[in-house]
């Protein structure tokens, strides 16, 4: 059983390592402007696309502020948008509209547009960096919306309580569906609700009652960066650090929505990093159901989406039993690991029982944060000693600052 001092030092680290893994403000920045300009350039008033005035949405961990740094050099940052219009020509299809996109897109972008997707453009940028931290890509979604979706979005993210969230659900291509080539009613399109899950996935967060964040201002066509995170943000990002040094890139391994989904329904207002961690690996598990499959004649998991309980995130672990394997195999080593580390005791051992499931690099860093932090605290008298057990934090007898000349 840990003490309240203990506890505290573990959460402070915890969070240290969860700022390690953030995205950098100028990564931020950089990814901001690079989907800003084409945003511009597909609004442009020369473009097809003018009439029905595109404007381009983060989605995703770049909204849900979950997004980590690669371990992999070949890997790159996934910056996941919705290009929304606001109407279309009426003869459209799904594929008339993707191509409009992607046409104007190959205007200016040719060289770094990927092959088409099955529901979006990849735009690749910085693709010959020699850091690989400078590399990201843009998926880019084309997609319908209605009349005034700007207002709705707006009120949805405004309010303290807002239940409605299909008043936020989107149209969408994909390549996939049955009437992709000929359906020009995009009331009868793929329905898609990122920023619904957002919504969701906000007010799940906001349990706690601490650092409120400002919603309105992560649905934002240009959100703020920042550096502050709530406890659920910090435990999606060291998970799926975890889950990245585990797998190493393996395509068996645990998938970041179901992380998300998972985490944000376990995770019940605790106000530290810490205990949000502990609670949320322990109870994750029991959100997953078991449905019958009329497909396969048996019952499968099913992990539904918050926002679309007809839409299962699990549905690959149906037909690729490795991945459902490779899931209950890491939530059991991330157990094991988070039970490890917090029977450590002293900041050189805690930190050598990080290295293994984080990585060196990313620890060293940690505690270089952890280790700042404790001198301002020093410097300007906040720091203290906790009687019983030796712990340096802010509970217990002051400690005074020590100087040159020994006052």
């Amino acid at each position: 059983m840990l003490t309240r001092e203990q506890k505290e030092q573990f959460s402070e680290i915890l969070e240290k390592l969860g700022e390690s893994l953030d995205i950098t403000k100028s990564q931020y920045d950089a990814a901001v402007e690079s989907y800003g300009a084409v945003a511009r350039f597909l609004a442009d008033k020369d473009s097809p696309l003018n009439p029905y005035f595109p404007a381009i949405r983060p989605q995703g961990s770049f909204m849900l502020g979950t997004m980590i740094q690669p371990i992999c050099k070949d890997d790159d940052l996934d910056i996941d948008l919705v290009c929304e219009l606001s109407g279309k020509n009426p003869n459209w299809t799904q594929a008339d509209l993707k191509k409009k996109i992607g046409d104007r897109l190959k205007e200016r972008y040719g060289e770094m547009l990927d092959e088409e997707g099955r529901r979006c453009w990849t735009l690749l940028y910085r693709e010959n960096a020699l850091n690989y931290k400078s590399k990201y890509h843009m998926d880019v979604l084309p997609s319908i919306v209605a009349t005034g979706y700007a207002m709705v979005l707006e009120k949805a993210f405004s309010e303290s309580e807002y239940e409605n969230l299909d008043n936020l659900a989107i149209r969408i291509t994909d390549k996939q569906d049955s009437n992709y080539r000929y359906e020009t009613n995009s009331e009868n399109w793929r329905i898609s609700n990122p920023f619904g899950y957002g919504r969701w996935f906000f007010q799940q967060a906001q349990k706690s009652n601490i650092r409120k964040a400002l919603l309105s201002e992560t649905i934002q066509e240009v959100p703020q960066y920042t550096s502050e995170k709530l406890p659920l943000q910090r435990v999606i990002q060291i998970l799926k650090r975890h889950r990245d040094m585990m797998f190493n890139g393996k395509e068996s391994k645990p998938i970041s929505i179901i992380i998300t989904t998972l985490s944000a329904r376990a995770y019940n207002g605790e106000s530290n990093v810490l205990d949000a961690l502990v609670n949320v690996i322990e109870k994750m598990e029991f959100f997953i159901e078991e449905r019958f499959s009329f497909e396969s004649m048996k019952k499968i998991k099913w992990i539904p989406n918050p926002v679309n309980s007809d839409e299962n995130f699990a549905d690959r672990w149906e037909f690729d039993l490795e991945r459902e394997r490779c899931f209950f195999i890491w939530l059991e080593q991330v157990k094991a690991d988070v039970k490890g580390i917090t029977e450590k005791r002293g900041v050189s051992i805690i930190k050598e029982a990080l290295e293994a499931p984080f990585g060196k690099d990313i620890v060293e860093k940690a505690f270089s944060k952890y280790g700042d932090l404790q001198r301002q605290r020093r410097e300007s008298g906040l720091s203290k000693m906790a009687a019983d057990t030796g712990f340096i934090g802010t509970i217990g007898t002051s400690i005074p600052n020590h100087n040159f000349h020994g006052r």
